[in-house]
């Protein structure tokens, strides 16, 4: 696909996000229930946890494309792995900012070391390392490919995160959705919750193909410049 077509697809993917998010925090407030025992301050959830899900979906790929990258040397899965990874590292944010506030009220502190919390914030320093490890030598190259084992290594604490919660005793509560039972949520919060986790994802990859469009471009004109200076 041309820079053109990655740019059209990422500002409609992006721009229906945004009107998604709209109409999600918008049923937040005013058709969602209210869950019983947190009250108003719960809907914070339709943020947190979809927010949660992306950065585990952004941080996946990455790791993905990281591997395929080491293996084929294509760098176009190098510029997919840079791009997954700084919407990772977004939404990371907002998760690991709206947990703690939503923490303060449901258990009384913003934050305590408890494994989820603890293994959640290791993976974002983990990509942290990603970004500074591809700029921490003069051969590019190199730091490519030391960027990508640390993204495949990142990705393994992804689903320690999950589990840390049934293994470990936490005052995170455990899944609500991804569980053998089933969800135990009610029918509304359910079909909201799974709307916010689709409205976050087409936001992401409407963020992804805009980033991965950017970095297109500047490997070209890194490459004309190199062409001119010789």
């Amino acid at each position: 696909m041309s820079v053109s077509g990655l740019r059209k697809g990422g500002v409609t993917l992006t721009a229906l996000g945004l009107i998604g998010l709209v109409v999600i925090y918008w049923l937040s407030f005013f058709w969602v229930s209210t869950e019983i025992r947190q009250g108003i301050v719960q809907r914070i959830f339709y943020v947190h946890v979809p927010a949660a899900w992306t950065t585990g979906l952004a941080f996946g790929i990455a790791a993905l494309t990281s591997a395929m990258y080491l293996w084929l040397r294509d760098e176009r899965l190098d510029r997919a792995a840079v791009s997954a990874a700084e919407g990772g590292m977004v939404f990371g944010a907002i998760m690991l900012t709206t947990g703690p506030l939503w923490g303060k009220i449901a258990w009384g502190t913003y934050w305590t070391w408890e494994p989820r919390l603890t293994l959640t914030l290791l993976l974002w320093f983990i990509f942290l390392g990603y970004f500074m490890v591809r700029s921490a030598t003069d051969n590019p190259e190199k730091g490519k490919r030391f960027a990508a084992v640390v993204a495949i290594v990142g990705a393994l604490d992804i689903p320690f995160i999950h589990l840390s919660v049934i293994w470990f005793r936490s005052l995170h509560p455990a899944p609500v959705v991804i569980k053998p039972e089933g969800p135990s949520l009610p029918g509304d919060m359910l079909t909201l919750l799974l709307a916010s986790f689709a409205v976050f994802t087409v936001l992401f990859f409407g963020l992804f193909l805009l980033r991965y469009a950017l970095e297109t471009v500047r490997v070209e004109l890194d490459a004309r410049a190199r062409e001119v200076a010789a």
